[in-house]
């Protein structure tokens, strides 16, 4: 009895073992599946694989939209029936954009306005584009569909979130604060904070003209 005994007890032993590494196996592929969909459901960019290190400032104001923009929608997914609204982010003093503010920075709020639409518009967002026409602008010079014009604006269709911001200009950049804002209770769902350098559209220089206007930039940033 004793020597029938070794080889069964052996062989349960070696089909417990094939048993569990199947279901070892088995664990192994569902988890490889499960992090391929996750990986997947991403926004796909031209910046996921760059080294932050070996981004300059100049021309990359793309770049530093980007990784803001990961920030600011990490917690935050697309609702089917949502629709969101991105307005122009301004500085934090005055709340309002300046002509007159000469800074390197200056367009920096009309641009983060545009690129935050690629971005939201990207990841699934339903955004409102609350600035167009009610028909094609044509004139000598071109046609448009877009305007700043308020009697020639459509009718706006419900926005339930705004996603906006608020800039703070600095001696070598701007700290901008984006956030995203129920239209309906005034809470701000998700918020992120990112410094964008001085140099994202001008190269750094101590004398320089904007909008035809000659001035120092030398100890001013």
């Amino acid at each position: 009895m004793k020597s029938m005994t070794k080889p069964v007890s052996h062989a349960l032993l070696t089909e417990n073992g094939r048993l569990v590494a199947k279901a070892l196996a088995y664990t192994a592929l569902i988890l490889g599946l499960l992090s391929g969909c996750s990986s997947s459901d991403e926004p796909k960019s031209q910046f996921a694989q760059i080294d932050t290190s070996e981004v300059t400032a100049l021309g990359n104001v793309e770049y530093h939209t980007y990784m803001l923009a990961n920030e600011l929608f990490a917690d935050v997914g697309p609702a089917r029936q949502s629709r969101y609204a991105v307005v122009g982010f301004v500085p934090a003093d005055t709340m309002k954009y300046s002509a007159d503010h000469q800074h390197p920075l200056m367009l920096l709020g009309h641009q983060l306005e545009q690129g935050m639409i690629t971005e939201a518009t990207k990841r699934g967002f339903s955004t409102q584009e609350f600035k167009l026409s009610n028909d094609i602008i044509v004139s000598n010079e071109s046609d448009r569909v877009l305007t700043r014009n308020i009697d020639q604006l459509s009718n706006i269709e419900r926005v339930d979130f705004y996603i906006t911001g608020t800039m703070v200009y600095q001696e070598s950049g701007a700290v901008v604060n984006a956030r995203i804002i129920n239209a309906r209770n005034k809470n701000i769902v998700a918020a992120a904070t990112r410094f964008f350098p001085a140099e994202l559209f001008w190269r750094e220089e101590q004398v320089t003209t904007r909008n035809g206007k000659l001035y120092r930039t030398e100890g001013t940033r």
